[in-house]
């Protein structure tokens, strides 16, 4: 599979992330800071600034969906 050019896409700050995942910015944060490190993939652009695509969040949401009608018991 060819990974999508970054340059390309949108970008998505934590807070906006948050915001669409339903959580608080420091769960984002806390994904990120984690070891190792959870959550969508990111780009550290400075100390201070991160950025997320938003091609690579919505692939990351689908890698976590769990379809109850192809679960074994």
């Amino acid at each position: 599979m060819t990974e999508p050019l970054l340059v390309d896409g949108t970008w998505l700050s934590t807070e906006e992330v948050a915001a669409l995942l339903h959580v608080d910015p420091s769960t984002v944060r806390r994904w990120r800071t984690a070891k190792p490190p959870q959550g969508p993939p990111f780009v550290p652009l400075s100390e201070r600034v991160i950025v997320y695509s938003a091609a690579d969040v919505d692939t990351w949401l689908r890698s976590r969906r769990v379809d109850p009608e192809k679960v074994t018991a």
